[in-house]
């Protein structure tokens, strides 16, 4: 990590935040050995009794992603009964739509894809775009929860198992991107910069959370960082038991990502996600650190065809290669400088986690 997080701190000894916070915090989070083993089967019995007269006792987010495949695999394997969902934004590569199929067919695992109206996500995708704001992700990653949530509340699931894991994601600077659910924001956006009223795309904010979180009593498991999780051993457990085939790069799955993460979070915002994923392994004991810092002098776009990418993305967005080239070349700006709720939310999230403390 370097000083593209603004908000980063050295120590005496030039340790960063996040890697104290890491080591010192993060670290008991992950897997623990035979505590760790003991917990996980404590919660997988919950879950299934949770589900025990139901066709599904729980929901699992899949990608065509190593996390999310890996997670599909473990809960089967616990003898879990997972309704697999998946959020088709219109941007799925060939390769993950194919591991989606192979996955769930020898898993046996049904699954439900919920579709976006495209004329509408697009429109919503141009808005952000426009907007010349670091959180080009955030219709999609305010959809997937959403979606989620639904599909187990109407199923009557009180859990979504989520690929999300402290093994390979635990630093991920605040300042490279602001809070996914607010809806608030998202439709600031909008208004300013789409041509469409958002009718069919499903939110997800603080009400909904709320909502779903106490009224349907829904909750999220992070079943990762109860199994010593190594995304390498994954790899290879899901190429040789299920036909799974690796895409080249973290969230490469998705083309739409693929360009945000290697070439315009990168070139026009100087954010490489690849200093946050290595590092978290670093500190995992995953990777090395001088051969990581030898990855970071390399470009994050190479190994890919970087105009065949472009081209396919404006031809997706109907716009013109030259429309692109002028939004990378406006001047950044960030999430402050549009109508946002940070400040309730933030308040919001403090009552919660004092309540969750004075309750536990």
């Amino acid at each position: 990590m370097d000083t593209s997080d603004s908000e980063i701190v050295f120590n005496g000894v030039g340790c960063c935040n996040h890697c104290e916070d890491y080591l010192y915090r993060i670290k008991n989070l992950t897997y623990q050995g035979e505590c760790s083993d003991k917990e996980l089967i404590r919660i997988a019995d919950k879950i299934k009794a949770s589900g025990k007269n139901q066709k599904y006792d729980c929901v699992i987010g899949v990608s065509g992603g190593i996390d999310s495949s890996y997670v599909a695999y473990l809960a089967k394997k616990l003898g879990l009964k997972p309704l697999a969902v998946h959020l088709d934004n219109g941007w799925n590569s060939e390769l993950a739509v194919s591991n989606i199929e192979k996955l769930l067919e020898k898993l046996g695992i049904d699954l439900y894809t919920h579709v976006l109206d495209w004329e509408e996500f697009k429109d919503l995708q141009l808005s952000f775009l426009k907007a010349s704001i670091p959180e080009i992700e955030t219709p999609t990653d305010m959809a997937i929860p959403a979606v989620l949530h639904q599909q187990a509340a109407k199923h009557n699931i009180k859990y979504i198992i989520s690929g999300g894991n402290y093994a390979t994601e635990a630093i991920l600077p605040k300042s490279w991107h602001y809070d996914r659910k607010d809806v608030k924001f998202l439709k600031a956006i909008q208004k300013q910069f789409g041509t469409k009223k958002l009718q069919t795309f499903p939110t997800f904010g603080f009400q909904k959370e709320i909502y779903y979180k106490f009224a349907k009593g829904i909750r999220f498991f992070y079943m990762l960082n109860y199994v010593p999780y190594s995304k390498k051993e994954a790899v290879e457990l899901l190429e040789k038991e299920l036909n799974w085939k690796y895409y080249g790069g973290k969230h490469y799955e998705s083309r739409y990502t693929k360009l945000v993460q290697s070439y315009i979070l990168p070139e026009k915002f100087n954010i490489d996600y690849r200093r946050s994923t290595l590092a978290t392994q670093i500190c995992a004991g995953e990777e090395n650190r001088e051969e990581s810092l030898e990855e970071l002098k390399l470009s994050a776009f190479r190994g890919i065809n970087l105009n065949e990418e472009i081209e396919y993305f404006c031809k997706k967005l109907d716009i013109s290669i030259s429309d692109f080239e002028k939004m990378m070349k406006e001047a950044p700006k960030s999430y402050q400088d549009y109508p946002n709720n940070q400040n309730f939310l933030e308040f919001l999230y403090r009552v919660y986690f004092k309540f969750i403390h004075l309750k536990n």
